[in-house]
């Protein structure tokens, strides 16, 4: 990580291909990627994140609300915490649903995907839920992994399989080898729109606050993609952003592109590698930036959740 390598760029001519049902979109063509330190992200060079909690089993899904108060799920253990800016941890709702990925909508619920019932789930401040999307609604789910809610509305999720470990409440699909990114349209009569078929585990996504680029984590091709999204939603203009897949991810205000595994990976708009973050544990599985000033960098790990307060700031506050 902290080696300066120079490589030479390549030209890249990439033909636009805008993702139709049943058409696989073409393969992108790799970019050289050149590794670099940028030190501007960390307050005084601190890039080491501090230890918060190691009480958990399987810590997910983090999201922020407009007061900078951070939400996250404990899956394994049923339970959803929340992280205020006065760093007070408390339990926000027991048997909360073994929720995966989250986002706070404008609204200030708190929009989840839960892998083991198949749907998104819509919760209140008093932590009341409501069902936005079930397999009742749309040819079944896979497993709802992670979303991203756009300025409209909109709701863009992952949808992969992955088979309960328990063997309970599996859903039958003809085909489970290519999986979907979905779109879920706020009031309108047909909302769910597939809008890429062809990846093979998508799993991490989050869109630029402009709503001109989504990126997506295709963790089993251990690659991350961004598309142009169209002025009806649909996505076009797939290429390979980075050569490396992810769990959760998230954007700061600078455009960079921040991905999970066993350390943190900060790509800036470019698709070059700036900088990592460690931490102790090396399996990290997602992250996202909250606090009062929207600059306090919070990971999840495992057992473990991690802050780390930054020089930017994240874009998921409205």
């Amino acid at each position: 990580m902290n080696k300066y390598v120079i490589s030479i760029f390549s030209l890249v001519l990439f033909a636009a291909i805008s993702y139709q049902p049943g058409k696989a979109i073409q393969p992108p063509i790799c970019i050289s990627q050149l590794d670099t330190i940028d030190t501007s992200l960390f307050i005084k060079g601190n890039r080491t994140p501090k230890l918060l909690s190691n009480q958990f089993m399987l810590t997910e899904g983090p999201a922020v609300d407009s007061d900078g108060t951070i939400y996250f799920n404990d899956v394994a253990d049923n339970k959803t915490y929340k992280y205020t800016t006065k760093g007070q941890l408390s339990l926000f709702k027991m048997k909360s649903g073994n929720l995966s990925g989250m986002y706070i909508d404008r609204d200030g619920s708190l929009v989840a995907c839960s892998g083991t019932s198949h749907q998104l789930l819509k919760f209140d401040s008093k932590g009341q839920v409501t069902t936005l999307l079930g397999t009742n609604d749309f040819q079944p789910l896979n497993g709802p992994n992670d979303l991203w809610i756009n300025k409209k509305g909109d709701i863009y999720f992952t949808d992969p399989y992955y088979p309960p470990a328990d063997g309970s409440n599996p859903v039958i699909r003809s085909d489970t080898s290519k999986q979907r990114v979905l779109l879920l349209r706020k009031g309108q009569a047909k909302r769910v729109a597939i809008v890429d078929g062809t990846l093979i585990k998508p799993n991490g996504i989050v869109g630029t606050p402009d709503g001109q680029f989504l990126y997506v984590a295709d963790i089993n091709a251990n690659k991350t993609y961004r598309y142009s999204i169209k002025s009806d939603g649909t996505l076009r203009d797939r290429v390979m952003f980075y050569n490396k897949g992810s769990d959760g991810i998230t954007l700061d205000e600078r455009g960079n592109l921040y991905l999970t595994g066993g350390e943190v990976i900060v790509v800036n708009p470019k698709g070059i590698k700036i900088a990592s973050i460690q931490t102790p544990s090396k399996k990290i599985t997602n992250l996202c930036f909250g606090g009062e000033n929207g600059n306090l960098l919070l990971i999840t790990a495992i057992k473990e959740v991690y802050v780390l307060p930054m020089n930017v700031k994240g874009i998921e506050k409205w």
